[in-house]
């Protein structure tokens, strides 16, 4: 009923039924792992009005799960991608696994999939890191770039007293570097390209 797709990885198609709405992919090495793409391969469709709430656990620092939501797949929306690598153990959601004992091993996530009533999906918040981005590489470099150009900068930042005079340096105002690092990021959002002219 489920596919699960890790980038450099073969397909997994073997899904585990531990419960008859509950499947689990099983993910060695999840340290390595950015994204996963979660995906109904079309054999068995949902039935009318339910849906799969996706969910990831990985093991905390006393080696128990912590599961938190992805987000969720559909009929009308058969597949979906998710970005991994940002989500920090020792913080979990909600979930439908609690009650099940999974073996889980070090160093192996899973995947859970929990098939739900669509309104019950839609009421549901994923965790935010889980959503890929939706910037080119360019934009995400430049927006980082600019973030540690401005946190360097004001590391040396001191107060008018705290200044000693010398005459051969020059000082820009903290809130300069502020103001400019605000316009930068309003230009590069509204056109990413603007640079270029």
């Amino acid at each position: 009923m489920f596919g699960c797709i890790v980038a450099g990885r073969l397909v997994q198609t073997d899904a585990q039924q531990i419960a008859e709405d509950k499947f689990v992919f099983n993910l060695p090495d999840y340290e390595s792992i950015n994204h996963v793409v979660v995906f109904m391969l079309g054999t068995v469709p949902f039935p009318v009005g339910m849906g799969g709430s996706v969910y990831i656990s990985y093991p905390d620092s006393s080696g128990l799960p912590v599961w938190q939501l992805l987000g969720f797949i559909t009929n009308e929306k058969p597949s979906a991608i998710f970005k991994i690598s940002g989500l920090t153990s020792g913080v979990g959601s909600q979930h439908p696994f609690g009650a099940m004992t999974i073996p889980q091993m070090p160093s192996v996530a899973q995947i859970g999939i929990s098939v739900e009533p669509q309104e019950q999906l839609a009421q549901q918040t994923p965790v935010a890191s889980a959503a890929p981005s939706t910037l080119d590489a360019f934009t995400q470099f430049t927006q980082k770039m600019l973030e540690s150009f401005y946190n360097y900068a004001t590391s040396f930042t001191v107060s008018q007293m705290q200044m000693t005079p010398n005459p051969s340096e020059l000082f820009i105002p903290a809130s300069v570097v502020l103001k400019w690092y605000e316009i930068f990021q309003r230009r590069l959002s509204q056109n990413p390209n603007f640079w270029k002219t």
